[in-house]
């Protein structure tokens, strides 16, 4: 069968390779849809040591299809059902997921191979956090399932509550996802980016208002013109950073209201650090939740959310490409064409 592997970074390979056989629990699936993310972007750029601890290796986590063949043990599911299937699962027994921390897990499994034809899920994850669908739900809008569980269990921290006004630094992907979700919470979302593109996005997912950067030149004036347009300036009861970057992560503190919460999503790059005015701290009282991956619960909320409709994973793709686009899309991403692209094998 036809798979993507990595090499190295800017090394990625269509390959003929062996089709899994699924064993003991195991379930082996026909991928339908395959979604491309940031964090494939980053992984190709410049490797990711977790992901990929030994090279050539199979590349991509965002996927659906249907079951091909189940292993030895495994009841939940029977070939021809249509799935999709989260790309870790904790171990369930380290410090972290005894806490109920389970997005810390010091055991996660991983899954990598979304891009292929074929990927065989490990029993770990079948049991735990592998899910059938609707066939109302098209396998291309239920790809996208990794980043809409990470996006819930931002939710979960954040605190956005009914009439609140919530800011979203950045609307890629991630920042689309937060403004819907928060609006199903109650709440107004001003979306903030520096792409006219991405604002236009932003509207169409129901922002009320947005604001772009690239008129401003420092991280101040960034921050006070996303107040300004908050109720008597004020600032927002909640703001999400979802960019990644160091100074978008002092941005997102600065447009805070007086006992506002920032929830810090984007992954910086190793080393990066940012500073906060401790004054403001600590006179107006905020809070900084960081935010990384996802668990088993969000997990399910996130496949309700698609299952019903309530989220509807095709808004956040920009185009829907043949398997051996994979690089062609990248490319396109890293230039700003688009954001998020729908292989078929």
């Amino acid at each position: 069968m036809r798979a993507y592997m990595f090499h190295g970074p800017g090394d990625l390979r269509m390959e003929g390779v062996e089709p899994g056989k699924p064993g003991p629990g195991e379930v082996a699936v026909e991928i339908k849809a395959a979604a491309t993310c940031g964090t494939d972007l980053k992984s190709y750029r410049r490797g990711h040591p977790t992901l990929f601890p030994t090279l050539p290796a199979r590349f991509g986590h965002e996927f659906a299809g249907i079951v091909t063949e189940v292993g030895e043990g495994v009841t939940k599911f029977a070939p021809g059902q249509r799935v999709v299937a989260a790309n870790t699962c904790p171990c369930g027994s380290c410090w972290a997921c005894t806490i109920g921390r389970e997005s810390l897990c010091e055991n996660l499994q991983y899954l990598n191979g979304a891009f292929a034809e074929q990927i065989v899920i490990p029993k770990a994850i079948v049991e735990r956090n592998t899910y059938e669908i609707p066939e109302t739900l098209p396998f291309e809008a239920a790809a996208p399932l990794e980043p809409l569980s990470t996006v819930v269990h931002g939710m979960a921290e954040s605190g956005i509550a009914l009439g609140d006004t919530v800011v979203v630094n950045g609307a890629g992907p991630i920042g689309q996802m937060y403004i819907r979700l928060a609006q199903l919470r109650g709440a107004s979302v001003i979306s903030a980016d520096m792409s006219a593109g991405r604002l236009a996005q932003a509207e169409a997912a129901g922002a009320i208002a947005t604001v772009n950067l690239s008129e401003y030149e420092t991280t101040a004036e960034r921050a006070a013109a996303i107040r300004a347009i908050t109720p008597h300036g004020r600032g927002a009861d909640v703001a999400v950073e979802a960019v990644g970057l160091p100074e978008v992560w002092e941005q997102t503190v600065q447009c805070l209201r007086p006992g506002g919460t920032a929830v810090l999503f984007g992954g910086p790059k190793a080393g990066s650090t940012f500073t906060v005015d401790a004054v403001a701290m600590h006179y107006k009282e905020y809070k900084m939740v960081g935010v990384y991956h996802h668990a088993p619960r969000y997990v399910q909320i996130a496949v309700h959310l698609l299952s019903t409709g309530k989220f509807d994973g095709l808004t956040l793709c920009t185009e829907v490409r043949p398997l051996d686009a994979l690089v062609e899309s990248l490319e396109d991403m890293s230039r700003g064409v688009g954001s998020k692209y729908i292989l078929r094998p």
